[in-house]
């Protein structure tokens, strides 16, 4: 059907769609992998939590013998830069499992178009198809499991916990405390592996979405393929403007030619030789009106032109404009070189000659 969103998107629509914050990404992967790197270092952050704590209750009795305002104060400092050490080395794992988990999903990019004020935002009917269609159906069903099975791992978890628990009298504190706290973090790691794969999942459901939204119809393809690539007739116009330049400069270097060759009224090349520079080089060329150009603009400025017609012609198909002739035509121009100084010599330069070479008369 016409209109329908069928090809995949370019390379410019994602882009585009990276630009606007149009991401396929979910959000639960961070705070799961955020969770178990958490679970990781919590028992490390805990234990320097504690020992601050055991050197700071130690500071208090002289505090209690001895109280002054800035002794207090100083305890109180002491507390807080303790606590933010002990804090700092979970807080630094979490940003960094964060960006990454940002980084995976599609790149960091700051999507500045999200904080333009938008009112196409303020109508509350798209808010309404999401709260009734497909997207808030997984929702639902995606809140419904992670409550399952989050149940079925604190279940799982905690069975073996509730007997300790019963007799608890009969453990010293220190070995209650440590198998309270084993039981919580092997409670948060397993909740967050099961976390991580139901995050998967829905990233992959995100993912897919989005790239349904992003998809495109043939005629937009067609359309963004043709303006990554240019108009055609905006792309011959600038064709046709840039090649009117180079014929402008070939024609303003005739004048500095030294000798034009011609085969005699379809081809035409001219040639300038500075011995400190290297071999002769061609400083315009062309065919057809172009030739005829070069002849009258020659003609106009007194240029010796050499009829050679294998010579002319081998020159317009075997160099380009600005470049030094080849090696093979050396012997062949340095004989119309010459021809020209002697007719320069008799002071008869300007004008039309015929190569008196038997080479180049080979025609």
């Amino acid at each position: 059907m016409p209109g329908e969103k069928t090809e995949q998107p370019t390379q410019q629509r994602l882009k585009k769609a990276k630009r606007e914050g149009q991401i396929g990404r979910s959000q639960d992967i961070g705070a799961w992998f955020g969770m178990l790197a958490a679970s990781i270092m919590l028992p490390k952050t805990m234990g320097s939590a504690l020992g601050h704590a055991r050197e700071l209750l130690a500071r208090v009795p002289q505090v209690i013998e001895n109280p002054e305002p800035a002794l207090a104060l100083h305890m109180l400092k002491d507390a807080g830069f303790a606590a933010a050490w002990a804090v700092l080395p979970l807080s630094a794992t979490l940003m960094a499992v964060g960006i990454a988990a940002a980084g995976a999903q599609g790149g960091i990019r700051v999507a500045t178009k999200l904080f333009i004020p938008k009112f196409s935002r303020l109508n509350p009917l798209p808010g309404i198809k999401k709260m009734l269609g497909p997207q808030a159906l997984w929702e639902g069903t995606k809140a419904l499991v992670k409550t399952a099975v989050l149940a079925a791992v604190l279940y799982t978890t905690t069975k073996d916990l509730i007997p300790t628990l019963m007799t608890a009298g009969q453990l010293p504190l220190a070995a209650l405390v440590s198998t309270v706290k084993d039981a919580t973090i092997g409670l948060i790691r397993a909740a967050s592996v099961a976390g991580i794969v139901m995050a998967a999942a829905d990233y992959f459901v995100v993912r897919r979405r989005t790239n349904k939204q992003l998809r495109m119809t043939k005629e937009e393809v067609k359309q963004e393929n043709k303006n990554a690539e240019g108009d055609p007739l905006i792309k011959a116009q600038i064709r046709a403007r840039q090649m009117a330049m180079a014929r402008n400069r070939q024609m303003a270097d005739v004048p500095l030619a030294d000798v034009v060759l011609v085969n005699p009224t379809h081809v035409a090349v001219a040639l300038r030789y500075e011995p400190t520079k290297g071999a002769p080089r061609v400083v315009a060329k062309g065919s057809g009106p172009i030739a005829t150009k070069i002849r009258e603009i020659a003609a106009e400025h007194r240029v010796p032109m050499v009829q050679d017609v294998p010579l002319a012609r081998a020159l317009h198909g075997g160099c380009d404009v600005g470049a030094e002739i080849p090696a093979e035509f050396y012997g062949a121009v340095a004989k119309v070189l010459a021809f020209v100084m002697s007719l320069k010599a008799k002071g008869s330069a300007a004008g039309l000659h015929r190569n008196p070479s038997s080479a180049s008369q080979a025609a």
